[in-house]
């Protein structure tokens, strides 16, 4: 990500998620710690990682602030390890003219890499994968289910049908659930391998759509669904596209940002946006 942002002498950076301080550390050596800014949501990770950094001499100012909310100047590079299922308005207004934003989608493995040029904030999906907590708050960003879950852990469902692919642990499948955030953002994932030699996965969504597949290791699971959508159908549909055309349309698509933060994505023949 800091090779895509092409760092260069004397430009300015907003680094995004400070965590322990050390990629900011990397940024602030190279370009110089008085043309860095950091912003944390979290006013104990600042603190804590200003201390590392002041160890070591270096001194970028760090701002306690949700950083998907007004921000307190303009950069030539906003550079981001935090993920985010759209781009706040914020940082469209705090990208200068010319610079360059380096992001990644939420709960994907995706890399966005955008200029701002006179024809609109453009760029790419990157062919390397990373993944970073989503940002913590922002009007579009989706509460956790957690314990919610265990409503539907065991439900009989609505539909009961054979999958037509193993079960499939999503939560280490990252292109597959890379392209199913993509397309049915908000999704959540569990797996549980059995010591009897079945496996389990579990989808579900805030709108009350759920899935869970169980069958023996290698073979059709058993599949349950309920909710107003048929979340594991969604699953095997892009499972069918992956083996029919041997990859998923995402590295390397082609990036525009709306005024309104809106991702759109396209690769030849496929579209898709994030609001």
């Amino acid at each position: 990500m800091f090779e895509h942002a092409r760092l260069g002498d004397g430009g300015s950076v907003l680094y995004v998620g400070t965590g322990s301080g050390y990629g900011l550390a990397l940024t602030a050596t190279r370009v110089g710690d008085q043309h860095v800014t950091a912003v944390d949501i979290d006013d104990h990770v600042t603190k804590t990682a200003s201390g590392h950094l002041d160890r070591i001499g270096l001194h970028p100012q760090l701002l306690t602030a949700d950083a998907t909310g007004p921000l307190p100047g303009t950069w030539d590079r906003i550079l981001s390890t935090i993920g985010v299922p759209s781009i706040p308005v914020s940082w469209i207004d705090a990208l200068r003219p010319g610079g360059r934003l380096v992001t990644t989608i939420a709960h994907t493995g995706l890399i966005i890499i955008a200029d701002k040029t006179p024809d609109g904030i453009v760029g790419r999906i990157g062919w390397e994968r990373a993944e970073f907590m989503p940002a913590r708050s922002g009007p579009a960003y989706l509460p956790r289910l957690g314990s919610s879950f265990e409503g539907f852990r065991q439900a009989g469902g609505e539909q009961v049908s054979r999958g037509r692919y193993p079960v499939i642990d999503l939560t280490a499948a990252v292109e597959l659930r890379s392209m199913l955030a993509v397309t049915a953002p908000g999704i959540e994932h569990l797996f549980q391998a059995h010591d009897d030699g079945r496996d389990t996965a579990w989808m579900f969504h805030a709108d009350g759509s759920w899935a869970r597949a169980v069958g023996a290791r290698g073979t059709r699971p058993r599949v349950f669904q309920g909710g107003p959508r048929r979340l594991w159908d969604q699953l095997d549909r892009i499972r069918d596209r992956w083996l029919r055309e041997g990859s998923l349309p995402l590295h390397g698509a082609h990036v525009t940002i709306t005024p309104h933060g809106v991702i759109q994505l396209e690769h030849r023949n496929w579209k898709a946006s994030l609001y």
